[in-house]
């Protein structure tokens, strides 16, 4: 549905893309992922025919974003960093104004408002001035413009961007209510939007794709290892160096000591960790307070994978 490869883009002598390639298919929801600053909006541009790349091609639903931009245009909706809204307008005005610039007219473009105006929570707000609104209504209404075609396609740049938590929640159910029926990229530098949304991933990072897969898959690479919290009543040196001569087992990191030790265990994810320190602690007749995994966090991944791309770029093995 959206193929991008080999894009670069400079702005003058800084370049913002450095052959970035990826691509999704129809009814897919990815979770476009980096810092600030990383390269995230200017992707998004130019799938959205906004910008044009110096290198590279990009194709929607077949369709070159250079060749053919309006083609492009009508196949997606796009909420950007900056939500395009007329501040004098009523939110019933402006999506009415976006609808019929779509080619919506008579009782489709009413469907489609009732449709977007329940779906982004903004039937308390639909007869409101757009310039009175807060912000978490502002963003919704930018994504209810996104919505207002029913288009296969969604470009949508930090959709959660001034949200409270119970609209992110919200915005999330509507994201995941869409899988299967449109093609979905959202952009985030929040990494806890991600996993209750899609568990497919791309992270970008200084204008570079350094990861593309789903998240587990990515922890794993990352990371190299699974990890297990130990917690024993017993002397800690001992237990921590029966824990080493598992074949499991790489590290063991002491975290507590005295009546109750603590560790960290660590292992290769293709061993069963948890079952060899607890066939151990059986053998061993110890009182267990805590056997647990604790898989790595996003956060932990994205760090890992961030130190390496740089890494990589230095010349360090």
């Amino acid at each position: 549905m959206i193929e991008v490869r080999g894009v670069s883009k400079s702005f003058g002598t800084m370049l913002a893309l450095d052959d970035v390639s990826f691509g999704l298919g129809k009814g897919e929801i990815l979770g476009f992922l980096g810092p600030n600053g990383a390269g995230k909006s200017t992707t998004m541009k130019i799938i959205t025919t906004f910008l044009a790349p110096d290198a590279g091609t990009v194709t929607v639903d077949g369709i070159d974003v250079l060749e053919q931009p309006l083609a492009v245009r009508g196949r997606i909706g796009y909420l950007p960093e900056n939500v395009p809204l007329y501040l004098d307008m009523n939110v019933q005005e402006y999506l009415a104004f976006v609808g019929r610039a779509r080619g919506l007219v008579g009782a489709r473009l009413d469907q489609r408002l009732d449709w977007c105006v329940e779906a982004c929570g903004l039937v308390t707000e639909y007869k409101k001035t757009i310039g009175e609104l807060s912000k978490g209504f502002r963003q919704r209404t930018g994504l209810a413009q996104a919505l207002i075609h029913d288009p296969d396609i969604l470009i949508l740049d930090e959709p959660t961007s001034g949200l409270d938590p119970l609209q992110i929640l919200g915005i999330r159910d509507l994201i995941k209510s869409l899988a299967g029926h449109k093609t979905i990229i959202f952009s985030t530098h929040i990494l806890q939007e991600v996993t209750p949304v899609t568990d497919r991933v791309v992270i970008i990072n200084e204008g570079g794709i350094i990861a593309d897969g789903r998240v587990g898959d990515l922890q794993r690479d990352a990371m190299g290892s699974n990890r297990v919290y130990v917690g024993v009543r017993g002397p800690a040196e001992t237990v921590a160096a029966r824990l080493r001569e598992l074949d499991a087992v790489e590290t063991v990191d002491t975290l507590a000591t005295g009546e109750v030790a603590r560790f960290e265990v660590r292992g290769p994810f293709t061993r069963d960790l948890i079952g060899a320190v607890d066939t151990l602690a059986r053998g061993e007749k110890w009182q267990l307070t805590e056997l647990h995994e604790t898989p790595f966090s996003l956060e932990d991944t994205f760090i890992a994978l961030t130190q390496r791309s740089r890494a990589t770029k230095r010349g360090v093995a």
